[in-house]
């Protein structure tokens, strides 16, 4: 089974990190939602940040302002996650680099989509 974590998941279920949750959980994946200041997101535990994750997560979905985003990377790196999806709006040059230094492969893309989901039909 494959997983992966949703960086900056949300609880509102109109924003992009809530639907990406969905969309994953709906393809079989296990998720793990990650945000500060939630405990649960739909039903899931919530970590507080990347250096909270279980060993053996598979890849990552970052929906976080570009400048948080080269700091995850280095956390995302350190839990062995060599997979990132930079979703549209968290991508910068800085971001890209910082992946490609860290031996990340960074897919610019939105990861809902990859999944194989339509994000505006959830």
């Amino acid at each position: 089974m494959k997983t992966i974590a949703i960086i900056g998941a949300s609880a509102n279920q109109e924003k992009f990190g809530n639907k990406a949750v969905r969309a994953y959980m709906q393809q079989g994946w296990t998720v793990y939602p990650v945000n500060p200041k939630e405990a649960e997101i739909e039903g899931l535990k919530t970590f507080k940040s990347a250096r909270e994750l279980p060993a053996g997560v598979d890849e990552a979905s970052i929906y976080l302002p570009p400048n948080l985003v080269p700091g995850v990377l280095q956390e995302l790196a350190s839990k062995g996650i060599r997979k990132v999806w930079l979703n549209p709006g968290t991508e910068s040059d800085a971001a890209i680099e910082r992946a490609e230094e860290l031996g990340i492969e960074a897919v610019v893309a939105c990861s809902i989509v990859g999944v194989g989901v339509n994000p505006h039909e959830m």
